[in-house]
């Protein structure tokens, strides 16, 4: 009966012990954002160019025929007219991809009457990737030439990025530091360091929308295609520690 009652006792004293113990130990961590200084969050955009040097342009036939089987016979004979242009241009089959292929009735409406079949409409196009794109507007001409009779583009864009993504982030982080310096300066403060980084945004000089491309009538015409420059922007959000 001692001994237990020993036991008991010293139970009792062992807890205690151990909440002391949990409670002098350490339970937080100097704050991130010391609560003496001012948080100033800023978006900046950056910004390298790079000439345009790859056009996709989007090439088909459109087909009509009183059957469905006429349309399809007849746009398939001109599509591989077309296709064998684009061989002998010298494009590479992987920048050659269907990009759509459909067959449709044609209908004429008469009021008070259903709609009656006239023909079939077929459409086969294939999105091309010019590398070189100098050779993109000869190019369109002799698809033309060879039946094709819908083109769409060139949508202009920059083949290899990454180097100019990484210059326009470097632009951006410079252009946040600079807009952070001068609101430290007018507050009475001076920019202690970076919290964070966080990129928002980018455009790595992808292609710009579609334009409808018409071929002039005359005989001597000839297609040609300027490259120009693109814009390759990043976004960054970041916060300075202003003390």
């Amino acid at each position: 009966m001692k001994l237990s009652a020993f036991i008991g006792v010293a139970a009792a004293i062992a807890v205690p012990s151990a909440v002391a113990a949990q409670q002098t130990a350490p339970t937080t961590v100097e704050p991130l954002i010391p609560a003496a200084s001012t948080v100033l969050d800023i978006s900046a955009e950056g910004k390298a160019t790079r000439p345009a040097d790859l056009a996709t342009i989007r090439a088909g036939v459109v087909s009509q025929g009183t059957s469905a089987g006429a349309a399809l016979s007849d746009n398939a004979a001109r599509m591989a007219r077309v296709l064998a242009a684009l061989k002998r241009a010298g494009i590479a089959p992987r920048d050659i991809a269907t990009a759509d292929v459909s067959l449709s009735p044609q209908y004429r409406y008469t009021d008070g009457q259903p709609p009656a079949i006239t023909g079939y409409q077929a459409t086969n196009s294939v999105a091309v990737k010019f590398r070189d794109v100098a050779k993109a507007g000869p190019i369109l001409d002799a698809l033309v030439a060879q039946g094709a009779n819908q083109i769409d583009g060139p949508s202009l864009s920059v083949a290899e990025p990454d180097a100019a993504l990484d210059e326009a982030r470097g632009d951006a982080l410079k252009r946040a530091r600079a807009r952070a310096d001068l609101y430290a300066r007018a507050a009475g403060l001076r920019v202690a360091r970076i919290v964070s980084i966080n990129e928002t945004g980018q455009d790595a000089g992808g292609p710009n929308p579609p334009v409808l491309y018409a071929r002039a009538m005359a005989a001597d015409a000839r297609t040609a295609i300027q490259p120009g420059e693109k814009d390759i922007t990043v976004t960054l959000a970041v916060r300075f520690l202003l003390q």
